[in-house]
């Protein structure tokens, strides 16, 4: 399987809302390839000052136990620090295996990007878009 552009995997676009928000575009795909990669990069920014890490899902169409184990790592580290992850945007067949998981209770599901940041985040810094694609 492959993303949009052809390649295995699509760049990570990241959209810095304020000093300590960080919102992530999952690539399409979240599998044993590229989920610890994902996960390294998400903890880069978590080293760099990021305690409320949004993963925006919308666009996953592929999401295996790696890219779980991965997002519940990710869950963990920010928990430790006082920080908290929100997933947003997992689509519908996404969302009943989460709930069949039994993840949803402990890290739930927000229905969209906005409802995940909870209104914090208005303005111009909202459109902030940087490469995590060490290319």
């Amino acid at each position: 399987m492959n993303d949009r552009d052809g390649s295995r995997f699509s760049m990570l676009r990241v959209r810095v809302h304020q000093a300590d928000t960080t919102v992530v575009r999952l690539p399409s795909e979240v599998d044993l390839e590229n989920a610890s990669d994902i996960g390294a990069r998400c903890e880069e920014l978590i080293e760099e000052g990021c305690t409320t890490l949004v993963l925006d899902a919308s666009d996953v169409q592929y999401l295996d136990s790696s890219g779980v184990s991965m997002i519940v790592a990710l869950s963990r580290v920010l928990d430790s620090r006082a920080g908290v992850l929100r997933l947003a945007a997992l689509s519908d067949h996404y969302q009943q295996v989460w709930g069949l998981l039994g993840l949803d209770t402990i890290l739930p599901v927000f229905p969209t990007v906005h409802a995940a940041l909870d209104g914090r985040v208005t303005g111009a810094c909202a459109d902030t878009v940087e490469s995590l694609d060490p290319a």
